[in-house]
């Protein structure tokens, strides 16, 4: 088999709009951020509309939609309020993903099994409005199986696991585990794209796994972005995941 597409950085903007937040100022602007994303190679923006609108409100979902050129992915709950704004608005992709109202970041991919009902009709919803639809889904292959299932084409592993584990034989082993888990969405068609905890120092083993088209990096960008700016930030991961 061989692979001829390069694999493809799209950038989340979400902590843009926590430092914004911080200070219930007008700035850093997500959607100026965006573009320079575009600018420097992103092939997509990222931007989660969380219940609480911690970060993410609906005038910037609104704003990136007018204004992005590559593509716009919504990440969000699988809930009727979020369903109406993203027949509103008409994102790219919709990327469903777990939510509570404790956590300081999303904790893990979603329970497919468990929503399965719930999911099919919900996607097939955003699928007749010509919405892509992907799920954030943990490297587990009886979760996989149903993702296909309920009917999406895509799926981002959650790469949380292995971020979080310093370089040792637990890191190898959430690695293998995403690595198969990889292969075995391809193998029942499914496009996969990765991220979660991803960084300039543990993207490099993911990005050498060819199954993996697309990741979705967001705050270790931001955080390199408030010393080398946004333009130099997403120019060195794509580097790091090209180089792969």
């Amino acid at each position: 088999m061989q692979w001829e597409e390069k694999m493809k950085l799209a950038v989340n903007v979400d902590h843009f709009a926590t430092i914004r937040e911080a200070r219930r100022s007008r700035e850093p602007e997500p959607i100026l951020t965006a573009l320079l994303a575009e600018q420097a190679g992103a092939v997509g923006i990222v931007c989660h509309l969380r219940g609480d609108r911690r970060h993410i409100k609906e005038r910037d979902l609104r704003l990136l939609r007018e204004v992005v050129k590559t593509k716009l992915n919504l990440e969000m709950a699988a809930t009727e309020e979020m369903k109406k704004i993203t027949l509103s608005i008409k994102p790219d992709i919709v990327s469903l993903v777990p939510e509570r109202e404790e956590e300081l970041t999303t904790e893990g991919g979603l329970d497919v099994i468990s929503n399965e009902k719930h999911l099919a009709l919900f996607i097939q919803d955003l699928k007749n409005a010509g919405i892509k639809v992907s799920i954030f889904v943990d490297p587990d292959l009886k979760q996989i199986e149903v993702c296909r299932k309920v009917g999406v084409s895509l799926i981002e592993i959650n790469t949380g696991k292995y971020a979080d584990l310093k370089q040792g034989e637990e890191s190898q082993k959430a690695l293998d585990e995403i690595k198969k888990a990889a292969e075995y969405g391809y193998k029942l068609g499914l496009e996969i794209h990765a991220g979660h905890g991803l960084d300039y120092k543990n993207v490099c083993p993911v990005a050498a796994i060819p199954e993996i088209t697309e990741f979705s990096i967001g705050f270790s960008i931001v955080a390199r972005s408030a010393i080398a700016g946004i333009e130099k930030a997403v120019k060195e991961m794509i580097d790091l995941i090209e180089k792969y």
